[in-house]
């Protein structure tokens, strides 16, 4: 069987041979490592005995830490194949993450406390003098220039209706009038339009 296939289990009763068989194994490295150490110069003030030992927790520190490494990643693995059963995308763990990470946010003393702050600053400005006299002017600078442009408006509308009925825009107005009606007048059966350069009178009956 696989090794790296095995779900290993801290609370396995196996564990305490498993245990054993690291703590041989952790003996020997030991016992190789303190073979391969002994022609090192030893620190200032440690002996030969104290650095065996120092080696030896050594090694069965590597030793717990290789078999949490592998207990951690059947974990993980078991974990994945229940979010596929589940049907929990990456995708949708991010979002969810997401989410419950602005929640905690929200609701976090930090968040609160700025909020209240905030508001207190508004609250602040708002009911200042400052504030009050700046908006009533804003007001009064709006209402003066609706003032204005209805003023220009009206204005306009006056001097347009005095063009309309001086005597000079009422001849031009006659006088387009009158050459509309010329141009669009009905005609009758027989009536025929004459040209104002035809002025040979017609004869009714001719010298031959």
């Amino acid at each position: 069987m696989d090794p790296t296939s095995q779900d290993i289990n801290l609370n396995s009763p196996n564990k305490g041979n498993s245990m054993d068989r690291s703590d041989n194994m952790a003996d020997v490295q030991a016992e190789g490592a303190a073979a391969a150490n002994s022609a090192l110069p030893l620190p200032p003030g440690l002996t030969e005995e104290e650095a065996e030992e120092l080696h030896l927790e050594l090694t069965k520190v590597e030793e717990e830490i290789n078999t949490l490494r592998q207990v951690l990643s059947a974990k993980e693995r078991h974990a994945s194949e229940l979010k596929r059963k589940l049907g929990l995308s990456p995708l949708n763990e991010l979002k969810q993450n997401i989410t419950k990470s602005w929640q905690d946010v929200q609701t976090s003393q930090a968040y609160v406390r700025t909020t209240e702050k905030l508001g207190e600053w508004n609250e602040r400005v708002t009911s200042s003098d400052l504030y009050k006299k700046t908006q009533e002017t804003l007001s009064e600078a709006g209402q003066r220039t609706s003032a204005a442009f209805n003023t220009l408006g009206t204005a306009i509308s006056r001097r347009l209706g005095d063009m309309r009925n001086s005597p000079t825009f009422k001849s031009f107005e006659d006088k387009v009038g009158n050459l509309k009606h010329k141009v669009v007048a009905p005609r009758g059966n027989g009536d025929t339009v004459s040209s104002p350069t035809d002025t040979t009178p017609t004869q009714d009956n001719p010298p031959f």
